[in-house]
C-alpha cells in the first residue's frame, strides 16, 4: 500500500490525461492541471480531452487550471514537453510542500544547459524529490487501459518503489530503478534514432534497412549511455531498447511520423510535437564533448539542420569504413 493518496498531473495533453486514468485506476484522488482555463472548463464540462478524443474521463479525475490546487497533491507527475519543463516547475514550486516528488514524464536534454530532466527539476524546485518515468508507452493504449510496462527511476530506490505501488495496476506496471540517468538516456536518445527510423521508412528502403537503422542506433544508444555511467540492464531494459523498438514501429509515434515527412519530402505533421528534433541537437553536442561517436544521430541533425540531404546522409552511413560489429 503505498503513502500516496493523491496524485496531480501537470499537463492536460494527450500524455497527461492518459496519466490522469493511470492514477485512477490505481485508487488515487486524481488533479488534472491545464494551464489554459478555457481548455480546463472544456474538459470538465465534456468529461472527455479533446487532445485524447473517444476516451471518457474516470469520475476520480478533477480539472483545474489553478496550480495551487494541483500542488496540493502528495505527487505530480509533470507531463510538459522536455523545452518547457524547468518553466512549468518554477511557477510550481512555490507552491509545493517540501519533499514532494516531482516525476518528470518528458523525454529529452534540455537546450543550452545539457541537462536531463530530473536535473532540471532539482535546480528549478531543489526541496522536490525528483523521479523519471519512462518507457514504451503510447496516450492512446495507456488511456485506454492496454497492457503497459514502463520503468519509473529515483535516486533513493525506496521512494522509486513507493511511487511505482501509487501507480501500478493489473494493466500499467511500472518497474522500480534507481539507475535514473539510464532512464533518461534512453528517451532521450531513442526519439532521435526514431526519427532516423522514420526517414528510412518514408524513402522505402526496406525492411531490411529499417531493422539495421534501429539496430545500429540502439548501439550509439548503449555506447552514449555507458558513458554516462548508464547501467547495461538498463539500457536494454523498457526505457530503453523497448522504447526504441516501440518508437520505431510506425506513424503512431510523433517523432517516426515526422522522420517519415522527411523521407517522403513533405512537411513535417502541424501541431504535432516531436521531442527528437529539439533533443537531436543537444544529444549531439553532448555526445561530442564525451567523445562518443553518433553517426544516426548526427545524420539526423544534418537532415533536420538543411546541411545534408537525405541521399547523402545514406551515403555516409553506408560508406563508413567495415569494422568489427560492438
Amino acid at each position: 500500500m503505498s503513502r500516496f493518496r493523491s496524485i496531480s498531473i501537470i499537463g492536460a495533453g494527450a500524455w497527461g490525461t492518459a496519466l490522469a486514468a493511470v492514477a485512477a485506476r490505481a485508487g488515487r484522488d486524481v488533479t488534472l492541471y491545464a494551464r489554459d482555463a478555457a481548455h480546463a472548463a472544456e474538459i470538465a464540462a465534456r468529461r472527455e480531452n479533446p487532445r485524447l478524443a473517444g476516451i471518457p474521463l474516470a469520475p476520480e479525475i478533477s480539472i483545474t487550471s489553478e496550480l495551487a490546487q494541483a500542488a496540493d497533491a502528495k505527487i505530480a507527475l509533470v507531463a510538459v514537453p522536455a523545452q518547457h519543463l524547468r518553466g512549468a516547475i518554477l511557477h510550481l514550486a512555490p507552491y509545493l510542500k517540501p519533499a514532494t516528488p516531482l516525476i518528470a514524464c518528458a523525454k529529452g536534454i534540455e537546450h543550452g544547459t545539457h541537462k536531463f530532466m530530473t536535473e532540471v527539476i532539482a535546480a528549478a524546485a531543489p526541496h522536490a524529490h525528483p523521479a523519471i518515468l519512462s518507457g514504451p508507452s503510447f496516450a492512446d493504449d495507456v488511456a485506454r487501459g492496454l497492457p503497459t510496462a514502463v520503468t519509473l527511476a529515483a535516486h533513493d530506490e525506496a521512494l522509486a518503489a513507493d511511487l511505482v505501488h501509487a501507480l501500478g495496476s493489473a494493466t500499467f506496471r511500472p518497474y522500480h530503478s534507481t539507475d535514473v540517468r539510464g532512464v533518461e538516456i534512453g528517451g532521450a536518445a531513442k526519439n532521435v534514432l526514431a526519427i532516423a527510423a522514420g526517414i528510412v521508412a518514408g524513402r522505402r528502403l526496406g525492411a531490411s534497412a529499417l531493422a539495421a537503422l534501429t539496430t545500429r542506433g540502439f548501439a550509439e544508444l548503449a555506447r552514449f549511455g555507458r558513458a554516462c555511467g548508464a547501467r547495461s540492464e538498463t539500457l536494454t531494459g523498457l526505457s530503453g531498447l523497448g522504447d526504441l523498438i516501440l518508437t520505431c514501429a510506425g506513424p503512431q509515434s510523433r517523432n517516426f511520423a515526422a522522420g517519415l515527412a522527411l523521407g517522403r519530402g513533405e512537411p513535417l505533421p502541424a501541431g504535432k510535437l516531436a521531442e527528437g528534433q529539439y533533443t537531436a541537437p543537444v544529444l549531439v553536442e553532448l555526445a561530442a564533448s564525451l567523445g562518443i561517436e553518433m553517426p544516426v544521430s548526427n545524420a539526423v541533425v544534418g537532415i533536420l539542420n538543411g546541411d545534408l540531404t537525405i541521399e547523402a546522409a545514406i551515403e555516409a552511413l553506408l560508406t563508413r569504413p567495415f569494422k568489427a560489429e560492438e
